[in-house]
């Protein structure tokens, strides 16, 4: 069932998993309220939704060209849609309550470029928007699509959807133990159970937790500052946390938490100059970027890119790629292998010149090197998935740093292999062999296995396979698979690690 799941979100975008969820919600909602079985009016519903769309789209623009910024047409509808989601919606001729969630809407787009650090905005959009106007218009957030019983099952079902997409349980689990700990602890002890309920059901817990608190832009990177940030957040957004007689609301507790990652997660937005463009093998190619500062990075982790587009497809104009290149150089290299049918993101990228300028963020990424040198590993790769372990590789040789490594290599023809060079040099200088299996045959040689690495293929190259970790990176279904072999040869879930990250699509 879960392997169901994940191969359902992993053929979309997060962004766009997020804009479906949160269109499914108005749309229902706009329903529910038709047939009155929810206390929304559909007409306002809809007049707010295009006031804010349009408001949010407008000042987005505006504020992109005066900060020079890519704006991404996706998240201008992902904080739309959730004010429209956690204000009340304004009624026809309502002047006050249209212009209060204009204004929401309006600020919070203004905010991505007015807070940032190094390019990367502060505060969650939504959070920020919806605050200002509870303070200055006396229109607050009144979290409307929380605490609907009709609406909840497609909240808390849409939201884990989410959570699973970004792999962050571990950060919504840590919110959710202080929230309800701390929502017991400053209530009344024979109400306990009471209080729970409400927290759960009554509260925006679920939509808060899954859509805002996951945002990955505004929380830190590694698990235990994320544990951390969930924590703090959970425990100021209890109902009945103040502080000198001010009490939090959700929304307050998202952007006290935001400045907690500015602190512990500095990195912000690199703008990156292509210097060119290397063929690595048959469709991959090596773009060589050079960046405007210093990237300090661990070998194996992963940026998210973001492409100027004339023309963006339904995967949008954001991706995210492993670095291929190892933290001691001094360009940064990206390997991206090419399709005929590739996405509009693709597309434009090739078409990319020497000079030509991108933006990444969001580093982030455990599938790194252990600290222990003496641990045994394997590397099992799959086509471009080689990318994580060539930025791994170089970093040793660069250091002259021998390890107990083995790696094998699946490909569907021989002129895929990519970054051979580097994996003689590791074979020839540090002692780590390579073995390669290719499903045609043409130009094989007689050390390579004819088809795909599978547990036999596994058990004769690496025959002390019980005693290593191993690190699996490839396209989603030959990591399953290989995960699914390892398993059968009696290797523990815990000693095997994939490259993840939340943008497979």
């Amino acid at each position: 069932m879960i392997s169901l799941i994940d191969r359902f979100i992993d053929r979309v975008t997060m962004y766009r998993l997020v804009l479906w969820y949160l269109v499914g919600l108005v749309l229902v909602a706009a329903v529910l309220g038709t047939l009155h079985l929810i206390a929304v009016d559909p007409i306002a519903l809809a007049l707010s939704t295009v006031l804010v769309i349009t408001g949010g789209w407008i000042a987005n623009q505006i504020f992109a060209r005066v900060f020079g910024a890519i704006p991404n047409v996706e998240s201008i509808y992902i904080t739309g849609l959730i004010i429209v989601l956690i204000m009340d919606p304004a009624p026809l001729g309502d002047l006050s309550a249209a212009g209060a969630i204009v204004f929401a809407s309006a600020w919070a787009m203004a905010s991505k470029f007015i807070f940032s650090v190094r390019r990367r905005h502060v505060f969650n959009p939504a959070a920020l928007g919806v605050a200002l106007p509870a303070l200055l218009l006396d229109h607050p957030a009144t979290w409307w699509v929380s605490g609907q019983i009709w609406l909840m099952p497609i909240v808390v079902i849409g939201g884990l959807l989410i959570v699973r997409k970004l792999r962050r349980f571990d950060l919504v689990l840590a919110f959710a133990v202080a929230n309800l700990g701390v929502t017991v602890l400053t209530g009344n002890p024979s109400d306990a159970l009471q209080s729970m309920r409400f927290a759960l059901f009554d509260s925006p817990f679920f939509f808060f937790a899954c859509v805002m608190l996951t945002e990955p832009l505004t929380a830190p990177q590694g698990k235990v500052w994320r544990l951390i940030y969930g924590v703090v957040v959970g425990g100021l957004a209890a109902p009945n946390v103040a502080i000198a007689r001010y009490y939090f609301t959700p929304e307050v507790a998202l952007l006290v938490g935001n400045l907690l990652t500015v602190i512990v997660s500095p990195q912000g937005r690199v703008v990156l100059t292509l210097e060119r463009i290397e063929q690595a093998a048959a469709g991959v190619y090596d773009f060589v970027f050079q960046p405007d500062r210093k990237l300090a990075f661990a070998a194996g982790q992963y940026l998210e890119w973001t492409l100027p587009l004339q023309g963006s497809d339904s995967r949008g104009n954001r991706r995210y790629f492993t670095i291929a290149s190892s933290p001691s150089e001094d360009a940064v290299r990206l390997g991206v292998k090419f399709s005929p049918r590739g996405s509009a993101f693709k597309r434009g990228l090739s078409q990319l010149q020497p000079g030509d300028q991108i933006v990444a963020s969001q580093l982030a990424g455990s599938f790194t090197l252990p600290r222990n040198r003496r641990r045994k590993l394997a590397f099992i790769a799959g086509g471009i998935g080689m990318t994580p372990f060539r930025s791994m590789l170089e970093e040793l040789l660069e250091r002259g740093e021998t390890r107990p490594i083995k790696v094998l290599y699946g490909n569907n023809r021989l002129d895929e292999v990519a970054y051979a060079d580097v994996l003689k040099r590791a074979r020839d200088e540090l002692g780590i062999p390579t073995w390669y299996a290719v499903r045609d045959a043409t130009g094989a040689t007689s050390d390579m296995k004819v088809g795909f690495i599978d547990a036999d293929m596994i058990e004769e190259r690496i025959p002390d396979y019980r005693d290593r970790t191993f690190y699996v990176s490839g396209p989603q279904p030959m990591v399953s698979a290989t995960r699914e072999s390892l398993r059968e040869l009696g290797v523990p879930a815990w000693r095997i690690k994939t490259d993840f990250f939340p943008g497979l699509a």
